[in-house]
């Protein structure tokens, strides 16, 4: 038998940030797993050509990193995402694993981050206790969204917050529902002085630095402190979370 687990990410083409999250998962999951070889994948061919341009780094896309396992004679393979969620990413990664099913004799996929209630509360417990709050302040979570049936994850999270007693939680997404102007109002209510705001990704690349943190007028930091709202942003991505490290290995054990 020769095993192997592929690492599969979307990327990020920021390097501060890759070797904090996505490079930590790998280490992690390669350290919980010696009789593994781990690899890496990514699934945007754009951050893919950014890399081997910037950095001269080559990562293979999904099916590259199958067949290579393929001719070096791998026999035993996982496949774990660190997708947030099973949306259009996910999707299109088991449509590209589907056609070797039969090239191993065992082939086993993980799971994302979130994919039951189970994970839902301890992510949840996770960004409450890393996160001292004061009595006026709030948590702003930016998640990525998406127009995929799995953007259903982030109002599901949100609500898991409010269920757990955590009242000063907010979700809110770039691309998807519920939207800065949802949290907006529900926070309006509260009047809160001071929102931290922290990205609901894996790591803290372009939508956190730009969208989230930016100087620019219709960044989420700019758009809060128009509205009178003291801002601090936390430039952490939730691969950083040992949590979170931790809860794609479990991912890993329950998918052998």
């Amino acid at each position: 038998m020769k095993k192997a687990i592929v690492v599969v990410s979307f990327g990020t083409s920021h390097k501060d940030t890759r070797e904090k999250t996505i490079e930590a998962i790998e280490q992690g999951i390669a350290r919980n797993y010696n009789d593994y070889q781990v690899f890496r994948a990514f699934t945007s061919k754009i951050i893919i050509k950014k890399m081997s341009e910037s950095e001269n780094l080559i990562v293979p896309t999904v099916k590259e990193a199958i067949e290579r396992l393929i001719e070096d004679g791998y026999t035993d393979v996982i496949i774990q995402p660190t997708h947030v969620i099973n949306g259009i990413e996910n999707e299109n990664m088991l449509k590209d694993l589907s056609t070797y099913t039969d090239k191993f004799h065992s082939l086993r996929i993980g799971k994302p981050l979130l994919s039951d209630i189970g994970d839902y509360k301890q992510l949840v417990s996770c960004i409450v206790e890393e996160n001292n709050l004061g009595d006026d302040e709030a948590i702003l979570l930016m998640g990525h969204g998406t127009s995929h049936h799995g953007n259903a994850v982030y109002p599901a999270v949100d609500y898991t917050f409010r269920a757990e007693g955590y009242s000063r939680v907010y979700m809110a997404t770039v691309e998807g529902y519920p939207t800065l102007e949802d949290a907006m109002r529900l926070m309006e209510n509260a009047r809160y002085k001071k929102v931290v705001l922290i990205p609901f990704m894996i790591v803290a690349g372009e939508h956190a630095k730009y969208d989230m943190a930016g100087d620019r007028e219709n960044s989420w930091k700019s758009i809060l402190e128009k509205a009178g709202y003291e801002v601090d942003c936390k430039m952490q991505g939730l691969g950083e979370l040992k949590v979170v490290q931790d809860m794609f290995i479990r991912h890993v054990k329950e998918a052998e």
